[in-house]
């Protein structure tokens, strides 16, 4: 064999090397969510391989408000006013959730898991810290992330956070469908929620009255160092897909609250939202 056939060989072996080495991280990667996602028993495995391998793009922000000064919603709390709560705000532990209303696997965690946070909710024992992403926006194209948050905020002013943010998971279209992106979408979605459709939640939808909020909550979210959505923390701690050696599920999150609350006493519920006036 000449010197020249050689040198093709131990490259191609070499390409071979490395694209196995390529493949394998991959597949040990998706093992690694598809586990969680079985423990879950809802969680789809195309989506949670999204969380690892969604880019952070550069967000579409728009709407009226959008390159104006961020008009934080009522009640929003936490660094530069960008986290909404849900729960009581004396509850001893506290989880923090970075979403993007547009991301498949934040709408699968979502429904699987809303009994289990309103359970933890009412009872005093957790209180949650929402923070609003808009990658998906940047990945797909489209305004669907921004505009949802923007809605999701105009219901925090109007004291119904909470339902709505459950409205649009429940009514989440695929995620190359840009449906959040219609105003018009956001509004039939908020006729849903008892009480949500009045001429000011309306038109804060229309003029986009917290994107620039939004844009701000989304900057954050790419400085902060973040690998996708959902990011969700127990008292700043990791725990999807898993915390230590321990899948999510809703009885292990049932059982790490109670494991962080001992010796804690839970708080009384309360409105975490403002009433609407």
């Amino acid at each position: 064999m000449s010197e020249k056939n050689r040198e093709a060989t131990r490259s191609a072996r070499e390409r071979l090397r490395r694209e196995r080495e390529t493949h394998k991280a991959r597949e040990k990667r998706k093992r690694g969510l598809i586990v969680a996602a079985t423990v879950v028993g809802v969680l789809g495995a195309t989506a949670a391989v999204g969380v690892v391998a969604a880019n952070i793009g550069k967000d579409k922000t728009t709407g009226a408000a959008g390159a104006g000064p961020a008009v934080a919603p009522s009640g929003a709390r936490g660094k530069d006013d960008l986290a909404i709560q849900v729960g009581s705000a004396k509850a001893p532990s506290t989880l923090t959730v970075w979403e993007d209303f547009r991301c498949p696997i934040c709408g699968q965690f979502e429904n699987v898991f809303r009994s289990t946070f309103h359970d933890l909710e009412s009872s005093g024992q957790l209180k949650i810290e929402y923070h609003l992403a808009t990658i998906i926006d940047g990945n797909m194209g489209g305004t669907g992330s921004v505009r949802a948050a923007n809605a999701a905020a105009c219901a925090q002013d109007a004291g119904k956070f909470a339902k709505y943010h459950d409205t649009l998971y429940s009514n989440q279209p695929p995620e190359t469908d840009d449906a959040f992106g219609k105003n018009s979408r956001l509004l039939d979605l908020a006729s849903k929620v008892p009480g949500l459709r009045t001429p000011a939640f309306d038109s804060c939808v229309k003029d986009g009255k917290h994107d620039s909020w939004v844009r701000a909550s989304a900057d954050a979210f790419r400085t902060g160092g973040f690998a996708g959505t959902p990011t969700v923390l127990l008292n700043g701690t990791p725990v999807f897909p898993k915390k230590g050696n321990e899948n999510i599920s809703p009885a292990n999150l049932k059982k790490w609250v109670a494991e962080a609350n001992k010796g804690k006493k839970p708080s009384a519920s309360e409105a975490a939202s403002p009433s609407a006036s």
